[in-house]
C-alpha cells in the first residue's frame, strides 16, 4: 500500500441545480383534484383539506388551510371564548413559521392582511425547495378565471421575511408576468399572495381573490364571515373548488447537488510495486520474479482517501483494473456527491 498527500489543486468543487416536477407519478401538471369525504366530515376537516391527484386518493399532493387572526371561518373551540378557533390557530402557526414573530401581520404587496389561504406541499414532493419561476396556478370561480405565477424573473434581489425567501404572486404563467393593469395586485387588496420556496408553501390573499373582476379579482366567495361554518362550505373547500375548477397546477422542485472532484495522479515512477503476497516472498520480503525488479507491472483497482491520521474516509473502486508500470502514468478522477 502506498500513500500520497493530495494538494489543494487536486480538489475541484462543482454545483449543479436539478429540477423536476413536484407531483407524484411524474405528472408535469395536475388537471384533476380529489378530496377525502371522510376527512371533510372528520375533525381534521376543520383545520385543513388534503388534495390528491387520483380518485383512489393514494399519496397526497398538498394541503389547503385557511388562517384568520380573528378566528373567523370556523367554529370556535369554546362558544364562550371569542376569536379562538382552528383558523386563528392556523394563523398563529404560520406567523411563527414564516414571520418568526407572533405580533407581526402578513403583508401582501404594500397592504397588511389578517387572513390567508396556505398551500403546503407534501415534503416528499420536493427535494430542497420549490423552483421559482415554474409556478402556474389557475383558479376559477363561477364568473372568472385567474392564472397566477411568481415574480422571481422580474426581481433582481429576493425579498426576505424573517429567514424565508418571498416572491409575490402575480397574474401570469411559468414565471412570465402579464403586463395588464392588475398584473401584480388588485385595487385596495395588495398582491395575490406569496411563494415561499424554501419551506414549500404558497400563501394566497383572500381579499385579492375576492375583489371584483374589474379590479383583477375572481369575485371569489368564501365563508370566512359565517358564524356557523360547516366543513363542506369552509374556506378550505371553497379554495379547493376554485383550484379544481381551474384544472391546471404546475410547479417544480429544485435541488442543488454539490460534487467534490478529487484528481489522483500516479506518476511514471509511482505505484509500480505492490505489497500483495503474490508479488513478494512472505518469508524474505523479496520480489518473487526477477523480471519484476526492473520491469514491474501492477494493476490499480482501488483508491482510498485517508485523513492525516491514516483513517480511511472513502473508497473509490475502478470499473476495471488499470495496468501500471514505469512507462505509464494514470490520472484517476474521484467524484463525491453531497
Amino acid at each position: 500500500m502506498a500513500f500520497k498527500r493530495l494538494e489543494s489543486s487536486d480538489f475541484v468543487l462543482s454545483s449543479d441545480a436539478i429540477s423536476s416536477t413536484l407531483w407524484s407519478n411524474q405528472l408535469t401538471t395536475l388537471t384533476a383534484f380529489f378530496s377525502s369525504s371522510a376527512q371533510i366530515a372528520g375533525s381534521s376537516g376543520k383545520f385543513y383539506l388534503t388534495a390528491y391527484a387520483s380518485s383512489s386518493l393514494g399519496s397526497p399532493e398538498f394541503d389547503i388551510a385557511y388562517g384568520n387572526s380573528q378566528g373567523s371561518g370556523s367554529l370556535a373551540y369554546n362558544s364562550t371564548v371569542t376569536h379562538v378557533s382552528p383558523t386563528s390557530t392556523v394563523y398563529g402557526q404560520y406567523q411563527d413559521l414564516v414571520l418568526g414573530d407572533e405580533n407581526t401581520d402578513f403583508a401582501f404587496g404594500a397592504l397588511t392582511a389578517t387572513e390567508f389561504f396556505a398551500l403546503s406541499f407534501e415534503r416528499a414532493r420536493y427535494k430542497e425547495s420549490l423552483l421559482p419561476g415554474s409556478l402556474t396556478l389557475t383558479l376559477r370561480s363561477s364568473s372568472a378565471t385567474l392564472t397566477l405565477t411568481d415574480n422571481s424573473r422580474i426581481v433582481t434581489i429576493p425579498q426576505y421575511v424573517g429567514t424565508n425567501r418571498v416572491y409575490q404572486l402575480v397574474s401570469g404563467s411559468n414565471g412570465a408576468v402579464n403586463t395588464g393593469v392588475n398584473s401584480g395586485h388588485t385595487s385596495n387588496s395588495g398582491s395575490y399572495g406569496w411563494l415561499l420556496p424554501d419551506i414549500g408553501t404558497i400563501l394566497l390573499n383572500p381579499r385579492a381573490l375576492a375583489a371584483p373582476l374589474a379590479n383583477g379579482g375572481l369575485t371569489f366567495l368564501y365563508s370566512a364571515s359565517s358564524a356557523t361554518v360547516t366543513p363542506d362550505i369552509s374556506p378550505n373547500f371553497s379554495l379547493f373548488t376554485a383550484i379544481n375548477g381551474g384544472a391546471s397546477f404546475t410547479l417544480n422542485s429544485n435541488e442543488t447537488i454539490s460534487s467534490n472532484y478529487i484528481f489522483i495522479r500516479a506518476r511514471s515512477s509511482e505505484y509500480n510495486y505492490s505489497e500483495n503476497p503474490s508479488f513478494i516472498s512472505g518469508s524474505t520480503g523479496e520480489i518473487i520474479f526477477n523480471s519484476f525488479i526492473n520491469t514491474p507491472r501492477t494493476y490499480i483497482t482501488t483508491v482510498g482517501l485517508y485523513n492525516d491520521t491514516n483513517e480511511l474516509l472513502a473508497v473509490a473502486k475502478l470499473s476495471r483494473p488499470l495496468p501500471k508500470d514505469f512507462t505509464k502514468e494514470a490520472l484517476i478522477r474521484v467524484k463525491l456527491d453531497f
